[in-house]
């Protein structure tokens, strides 16, 4: 789902102003991606690989239109900056993290062509439905607060994992992911979605900053959800 270590880097930025906020409303949803059977499974290695690899394929499925999100925003955005921060990640997205779901692909025995001809599960088109509706309907700033979920929410598990099962890491199967997520370059480039949000509602009003609670929380629910359907392979 989110961004590569290759992703654009810039200057630690502190979680504050709106970004804490939407943090400070999603902390029980978030809570509940800690203690999820496929989570804990992937911290301890006893994830079954074909919930796994069930996953992975909806993952896969789900960055397409992830992609397609942030290409919104590039139309969206009202300044080059804006532009060109959501068309790096673009790049990234299908040419980074796409490149890491293919090699746990090829490893389990998945074609592309098996990928392209699954069909997407009625949980990953409802998640990615939404997101592409706030980006068509919103501006640039909802449109960061719809992606912001799924990028932080990564990081935050990883780094729980690694604190917790300081050898899932290096899991001969799962530590790939376990890395990526936990990778300094992916915590870099969280940072710059950070204030990129913070940059875009530093003016927002006491209701504008309600509504990007509102649709930062319906992804956080959607996340939540995401990791159901993978633990019960729901079609």
């Amino acid at each position: 789902m989110p961004l590569t270590s290759e992703a654009p880097t810039q200057t630690e930025v502190t979680i504050m102003n709106t970004t804490k906020r939407l943090l400070a409303a999603t902390e029980d949803i978030w809570a509940g991606y800690h203690a999820h059977p496929f989570v804990l499974g992937i911290a301890d290695g006893s994830l079954d690989q074909e919930k796994f690899q069930y996953y992975m394929i909806q993952d896969y499925l789900y960055l397409i239109e992830y992609a397609k999100v942030f290409a919104v925003g590039v139309a969206k955005a009202h300044d080059m900056e804006t532009m060109r921060l959501f068309a790096g990640y673009i790049h990234q997205i299908l040419d980074g993290e796409m490149d890491i779901h293919k090699a746990y692909m090829q490893r389990l025995g998945i074609s592309p062509a098996e990928v392209e001809h699954t069909p997407v599960s009625l949980d990953t088109l409802s998640y990615t439905s939404y997101m592409l509706r706030v980006a068509y309907d919103e501006g640039p700033a909802e449109i960061a607060a719809a992606i912001l979920s799924c990028a932080l929410s990564y990081e935050s598990i990883a780094k729980q994992i690694v604190s917790e099962h300081p050898a899932a890491a290096d899991h001969p199967f799962y530590g790939e992911w376990v890395k990526g997520y936990a990778d300094e370059g992916y915590h870099e480039a969280n940072q710059v979605l950070i204030a990129l949000t913070e940059r875009l509602t530093a003016d927002y009003s006491e209701s504008r900053i309600q509504h990007l609670i509102e649709i930062f929380t319906a992804c956080s629910r959607y996340e939540g959800t995401f990791w159901d359907m993978a633990w019960e392979m729901r079609p």
